[in-house]
């Protein structure tokens, strides 16, 4: 019985991680501020870069940070289930807390980017789930989160393009969780959410092997026109 209670626990958790992920923090920030659905301006993205295109650096912050914690609180609602279970004794003696909670903080985390990907209050549309992957792993792992900006920060100062920095950090952020010495699951989650981000980014890629992906300040012609960028 309490084994059945802890695993309905765990599964309602995950479906609350993928809601808050599916939140479409700048489909409405662009729709009270302009009136319009931002899917049908710029590269179509309901994420921070469209945004920032859209309405500006103000805004486009806004929605980064938001974004960023919906990651955050998907992984601060494992953490507080824990411990809940915890210091009241309702986790059984049968679950095996080492690995029980580093998984279930990477199913969090994966059903947050899928949700910001793939948002049911969108149509299952939404952005490339970047924003939010920063805020998991800066919840998940400080170190790995920093690092992981810090390569992002590095490339987009170069390069000035957002797609070439979110599949450098996509890809550094698996090498890091080694560098690290993460958990096992928190290992998977990089390999698996940095594969997923760099899937999202396909279109982009594409284009930065053309040469046509444009650069920060750059507006997007309706021929580069994307599912989502951030």
């Amino acid at each position: 019985m309490v084994m059945t209670i802890w695993l309905s626990l765990c599964g309602a958790i995950l479906v609350v991680a993928y809601l808050l992920g599916s939140f479409p923090t700048g489909y409405i920030a662009v729709k009270q501020l302009k009136g319009i659905d931002i899917r049908e301006v710029g590269s179509g993205s309901t994420g921070a870069t469209n945004v920032l295109r859209t309405l500006g650096k103000g805004p486009g912050a806004f929605v980064l940070g938001v974004d960023c914690l919906k990651g955050v609180s998907a992984i601060a609602l494992v953490y507080a289930l824990f411990n809940f279970g915890a210091t009241s004794e309702f986790i059984p003696a049968t679950v095996d807390l080492q690995l029980w909670q580093p998984l279930m903080v990477t199913l969090a985390g994966l059903a947050a980017i899928l949700g910001h990907s793939k948002s049911i209050f969108l149509g299952f549309t939404g952005g490339k789930s970047v924003a939010t992957s920063l805020g998991i792993l800066l919840a998940m792992s400080w170190q790995v989160g920093l690092a992981t900006l810090g390569v992002f920060a590095v490339v987009v100062a170069i390069s000035r393009i957002v797609s070439l920095s979110s599949i450098s950090g996509a890809i550094a952020v698996s090498i890091f969780m080694v560098i690290f010495h993460q958990p096992m699951p928190y290992i998977l989650f990089g390999i698996l959410g940095g594969l997923y981000v760099i899937i999202r980014h396909r279109s982009n890629i594409e284009r930065l092997l053309a040469g046509t992906e444009p650069k920060i300040g750059q507006k997007v012609t309706e021929a580069e026109k994307t599912e989502q960028t951030v």
